[in-house]
């Protein structure tokens, strides 16, 4: 439940509060701006703050998707077919990343019993493939290339520098660096070397025989979003493209809303 909501509330409403703004207020910029500006810096420091001192990865992925609807929130501030672009692809990025990293923490709490960071040591000896799926989404949100998260971030960050945007630009990019540190530290637990260091939650780990082929519904969910979070970033020029003409039907919209305007009238 987690997962899901950590995703769909922000589509649902990053959607709906893009069509309320350009539809309803498309001439009143200048005075919601500012309050959004103020909102994503407040989501983006308070998020990634907070979720460097989390000992539970469950909750270190939660704060930290508070982080991540600040940066989303720079796409509606910036505006136009480039701003919401740059915002609808991250969404699509963001989904891979976020549902990739909680099927990977499920994962291992069915198995062991606990969502604490610390009982993550060793896990890539004792189950390299859980290893490398939750690696991938973890430095994929962090934003390293050459994961889709990389190319996302990006081409939003890049879309709003060039709108003028540049404190809330390098207030993201600082931001952003403080959550590569949380998701590296997950990292670097799961693949240390020394036997003395495995965790006592890994103790009991069942014997895992390196596989392809997933054997339960939410491996083959993790897997999806593992190959997603690799190869979407390749594609980013189609996709993007796809979703600007998508995007094209709003000034119709606005039209015809003027035009009902005009008959109330």
């Amino acid at each position: 439940m987690v997962a899901f909501l950590s995703v769909t509330s922000k589509a649902a409403g990053l959607a709906l509060t893009t069509r309320f703004l350009t539809l309803i207020f498309p001439y009143l910029n200048s005075e919601w701006h500012f309050f959004f500006e103020i909102l994503a810096c407040l989501s983006m420091g308070i998020g990634n703050l907070v979720a460097l001192t989390q000992t539970s990865l469950k909750r270190m992925l939660g704060y930290s998707s508070v982080g991540q609807a600040g940066f989303l929130l720079i796409g509606i501030i910036t505006g136009g077919e480039d701003g919401y672009g740059s915002m609808f692809i991250y969404l699509l990025i963001y989904l891979l990343m976020n549902l990739g990293a909680f099927a990977g923490a499920i994962i291992f709490g069915l198995r062991t019993g606990s969502d604490q960071i610390k009982d993550f040591s060793g896990l890539g000896k004792k189950d390299p493939m859980l290893a490398i799926g939750l690696s991938v989404a973890l430095l994929s949100l962090g934003g390293i290339p050459p994961l889709a998260g990389f190319f996302g971030k990006l081409y939003l960050f890049w879309v709003g520098w060039k709108a003028g945007y540049f404190f809330l630009i390098t207030f993201a990019l600082i931001t952003s660096v403080i959550s590569i540190y949380y998701y590296l530290r997950v990292v670097k637990i799961m693949f240390v070397k020394d036997e003395n260091e495995i965790s006592s939650s890994l103790a009991n780990y069942p014997v895992s025989t390196i596989s392809i082929v997933p054997r339960k519904p939410i491996e083959f969910g993790m897997g999806v979003c593992t190959l997603g979070s690799l190869i979407v970033g390749i594609f980013l020029n189609p996709i993007s493209e796809s979703v600007q003409h998508s995007l094209e039907i709003t000034p119709y919209l606005q039209n015809s809303f003027a035009y009902i305007d005009i008959l109330s009238f």
